[in-house]
């Protein structure tokens, strides 16, 4: 009996420890499908299942736009901010949408030849889209020039864009990551994990990969010589990742799983730095909440941004 009190109270202990947010803000309170904050943290951009595209003012709490992305129904499945907030970028299953930030108008809607996967949207407003038939558009509405990448065999799961549109990296189904020259087509490097690989992200200068896998597997790579600086230190059998995020001068990466978790990485060495997890929500149906984006408002704060429609900022612990 005294073994089993000793577990439920450290039980209780662990969980009333659980960091809390500094700041909570409910954004939305209708379904969603996606969002992405900037890369500041000041702007948010929401894909409602009833209201179109929301995109807001974290420092005010007011909406700035809304869209209506290509036809009725037609709900955006995935979104991006450009790094410089210049450009956001949503795309459905059957089609892709480029706004301008500081006017609110359409710069372009263009059809897909194959259902959309996940779309990244540069500092020039250039395009990347992932694609189900394993293939990857590079776009480029200013110029109008437009790259197939056919260096994946199956379906496409994450894309993501160096901030001058210069360097892609994407990954499939195929069990591969690939960073690759967006204007050329070239590939640079290959990586291959022993399962799906569903999550990408580029660093802002595209110096640094992050690839994570369906199981417990993800590394940071050092994209110059194209080997892994650290394998994140996982300790359970399956963690995957809803999103991640290079931050403070990319000594530390930022990532979201679909179970409410927020946790901070230090890329040198891949330990755990700090986690925490988004609250439920009292109209929530689904106990669980996907974290959609996160981001650093300061060095020493993180938002998140999450299907339940909440708005969080947590504190970056002294370490």
């Amino acid at each position: 009996m005294k073994k089993i009190f000793t577990l439920v109270f450290c039980t209780l202990l662990i969980t009333a420890c659980q960091p809390k947010a500094i700041q909570t803000h409910q954004l939305i309170t209708e379904p969603s499908y996606d969002a992405s904050l900037s890369e500041q943290g000041d702007l948010a951009l929401v894909s409602t299942a009833n209201s179109g595209l929301q995109l807001w003012d974290l420092k005010t709490n007011q909406q700035k736009f809304t869209w209506i992305h290509g036809e009725a129904n037609n709900s955006a499945v995935d979104t991006s901010i450009s790094p410089n907030q210049a450009f956001a970028a949503s795309m459905s299953r059957s089609s892709v949408a480029l706004w301008k930030i500081s006017d609110g108008s359409s710069l372009g809607w263009w059809s897909l030849p194959s259902s959309g996967q996940s779309v990244a949207v540069a500092n020039n407003g250039a395009l990347l889209i992932g694609l189900n038939d394993g293939s990857v558009m590079s776009f480029r509405p200013n110029g109008g020039s437009l790259i197939k990448f056919l260096g994946h065999t199956e379906k496409v799961n994450s894309v993501s864009l160096s901030a001058d549109g210069r360097l892609a990296l994407t990954s499939s189904n195929d069990q591969h990551a690939i960073l690759w020259n967006a204007i050329t087509g070239q590939p640079i490097h290959d990586w291959q994990l022993d399962n799906r690989i569903i999550s990408v992200a580029l660093n802002r200068s595209g110096s640094l990969s992050f690839i994570g896998d369906s199981t417990n597997i993800a590394k940071i790579i050092d994209n110059k010589r194209g080997e892994s600086i650290s394998q994140l230190k996982i300790l359970r059998r399956k963690m995957n990742f809803s999103t991640a995020r290079f931050s403070n001068n990319d000594t530390m990466l930022i990532t979201g799983t679909p179970a409410r978790e927020v946790i901070l990485w230090s890329v040198e060495t891949g330990r755990k730095i700090a986690n925490w997890q988004v609250q439920r929500t009292k109209r929530a149906q689904i106990k669980g909440a996907v974290v959609y984006s996160v981001a650093n408002t300061d060095p020493n704060q993180i938002i998140s941004i999450s299907s339940n429609g909440l708005v969080e900022t947590w504190p970056v612990p002294i370490h």
